[in-house]
């Protein structure tokens, strides 16, 4: 990997592991709905001279339909359950269990996803493993560090996993050939209409404080639009598929970020709980060698459109 492509890589895992954080102090003060709406609207309204400029909307306008599925699944119910998550949860314990978002999408493909993603992996004792492993991580950070009264709380994390490894797939089949930002400015933009009317409604009576407003502002700037501009140049720089290996960085950040800043406990179970998932994922998502000569799906070679590719499951966001 070229010394840009490790910047960029390195800017990813960091990027993509400080929202958790920022959504844990923004939802102090803020209703979630109202959070997704500012978070939203802002990155929007940043990325969209960049998606006008560069002509991305316009090839959109005959696929809504997906798209408008796309902004649901991947923005509207995960963000706000994240905010309603993390007003029980703190963001470290939060950002490890989305950890476990490869394994959902492993099991998805499965169990009949592979049909729409294309990916021609079979289940074998390794990935079948995997599963086993991440799942036993999964248990013991719900065992031993989640409360009798936040079950709610990890029942929203377990929506939000299966919808960060469903949007891929809507990707993947749908939308694969249309150019990324323009995919990504669309859905924020009509994320931000959705939740409109609720947001004012619950919008605050006073100014938020300091760290508040500073925590949705990094989240618009920082962690979407910058996040977004960051990735596709990533995918351009090292390839879609080393690029998804900053899913096993951003846990870690959030981890690390949890304790340092928010004192945030770090136990034992902590410690184990991450690195079985992170083993359990690495185990059910490491795609099977191929013997020389055996051609790649289309559906899993890299588009040559420098951000047509987001369709790669357990990118964080």
């Amino acid at each position: 990997m070229s010394r840009r492509g490790w910047v960029l890589f390195l800017s990813m895992g960091v990027i993509w592991g400080v929202p958790y954080l920022l959504i844990k102090v923004a939802v102090e003060e803020l209703s979630p709905s109202f959070l997704v709406l500012a978070r939203t609207t802002l990155a929007g309204l940043l990325l969209l001279p960049l998606a006008l400029a560069k002509g991305h909307l316009r090839p959109l306008l005959p696929h809504w339909r997906p798209i408008a599925a796309f902004a649901v699944i991947e923005i509207c119910v995960p963000w706000l359950l994240l905010g309603v998550a993390e007003q029980r949860l703190t963001s470290s314990l939060t950002g490890l269990l989305i950890a476990g978002v490869p394994l959902v999408g492993a099991a998805l493909a499965w169990s009949g996803g592979a049909r729409l993603t294309g990916d021609d992996d079979r289940p074998d004792v390794r990935r079948g493993l995997g599963l086993l492993v991440g799942l036993a991580g999964v248990g013991a950070l719900v065992g031993f560090e989640v409360g009798a009264g936040d079950a709610t709380a990890v029942l929203a994390i377990a929506v939000v996993a299966v919808c960060y490894a469903v949007g891929p797939i809507i990707l993947t089949r749908w939308l694969s050939h249309l150019p990324g930002l323009g995919v990504i400015t669309a859905s924020l933009l009509l994320t931000a209409v959705v939740y409109l009317p609720v947001g004012l409604l619950q919008a605050p009576a006073r100014w938020p404080s300091a760290e508040a407003t500073w925590s949705v502002l990094g989240l618009a700037v920082v962690c979407t639009a910058l996040a977004f501009v960051v990735f596709f140049a990533l995918i351009a720089e090292v390839g879609p598929t080393r690029s998804t290996v900053i899913t096993y960085l951003n846990p870690a950040v959030a981890l690390l970020l949890g304790v340092a800043v928010l004192d945030e406990a770090f136990t034992v179970a902590t410690a184990v709980g991450f690195a079985l998932i992170l083993l359990g994922s690495v185990l059910a998502t490491r795609s099977a060698r191929r013997p020389v000569g055996t051609s790649v799906p289309a559906s899993r070679q890299p588009l040559d459109d420098d951000c047509g590719d987001l369709a790669r499951p357990g990118t964080e966001r």
